[in-house]
């Protein structure tokens, strides 16, 4: 069992590609900032690849105190050997309470790795977190039946990680008492971004720390990186959705078309789907909307039934 009082600060896996941020970083740091805050802590972003330094400020603007840079021609392309290792061993270094890790296809490779060398439990996919007890109770009384002011709470500052489970039919919270960090997977989308700050995006800190990774910790070499032709639906960045479900089974692709046409009429939207749809194959995965699915923040949201 860890020493908890040897665990201090938020942090957050700053996921790069190609040299430039994605959304998903801002948004971790934003709720970080809110986690570290009533911790009364620093919030630390964890930032790798190669020649990065220069884009490590910007977390600062969305509440990171500080960003640690670990730069490496070896980092420049993620892979699962070297990544693990140098998170692994900051973590180990500098010992953060609770890590936070975006749970994008990059993240969903790299949190569990870390996890089981760091002998801490991870919590994948969170919709929600909490640190503070009376603002846990206020979130189940607007998400939950429970009868909340009757129940018994754990009154620790354990990471409250919630989580859709058994496909999106109940929401699981889960805590990790016993080993530090705390870790888990956050769906991107879900966290509200805070408001950019230069002021503080120009006071971050920047820390290259000394770490040891050589070509003989790598297993293995990213040739080359090929972007797929195939476009993709842009669901968490669409301000206008159509969505369609089951009920387009009695003409499947006209149930599609008219759904396409309503979304370009309404100013260029983009069409959702149920889980029971992308599960039919009769649209794409990326169309998929929901718990299991993409969580989506639209200014208009057409759900269309078919009888």
């Amino acid at each position: 069992m860890a020493d908890f009082n040897e665990y201090k600060g938020v942090w957050v896996f700053c996921e790069q590609r190609q040299g430039a941020l994605m959304s998903t970083d801002f948004e971790l740091v934003s709720e970080a900032r809110k986690l570290a805050d009533e911790l009364n802590c620093e919030v630390t972003g964890l930032l790798l690849g190669d020649n990065v330094d220069g884009i490590a400020k910007e977390l600062g603007g969305y509440g990171a105190d500080k960003v640690m840079v670990c730069d490496s021609p070896l980092l420049k392309d993620y892979t699962t050997d070297a990544y693990a290792k140098v998170v692994c061993d900051m973590v180990n270094e500098y010992k953060p309470e609770v890590l936070l890790i975006g749970a994008t296809n990059i993240g969903r490779d790299l949190g569990p790795r870390c996890a089981a060398r760091l002998h801490t439990g991870l919590t994948a996919d969170c919709t929600h977190l909490d640190v503070d007890v009376e603002k846990y109770k206020a979130f189940l009384k607007t998400t939950s039946t429970m009868d909340v002011d009757n129940m018994k709470f754990d009154e620790g500052t354990h990471l409250k990680m919630t989580r859709p489970a058994f496909g999106g039919h109940l929401m699981a919270t889960i805590i990790c008492p016993r080993f530090r960090p705390q870790m888990s997977t956050v769906r991107p989308g879900v966290m509200k971004k805070a408001p950019f700050d230069q002021a503080k995006a120009d006071a971050c800190q920047i820390v290259k720390p000394a770490f040891s990774l050589t070509a003989d910790d790598v297993k293995t070499e990213v040739l080359s990186v090929e972007k797929a032709a195939e476009k993709l639906v842009d669901l968490i960045g669409a301000d206008v959705i159509v969505s369609v479900g089951r009920g387009i089974s009695k003409d499947v692709n006209k149930g599609i078309e008219l759904a396409e046409q309503l979304a370009a009429a309404l100013g260029g939207g983009v069409v959702g789907a149920s889980r029971a749809v992308t599960d039919a194959g009769w649209m794409t995965a990326d169309h998929q909307v929901g718990q299991t699915g993409k969580t989506v923040h639209p200014k208009i949201y057409v759900c269309l039934l078919y009888t």
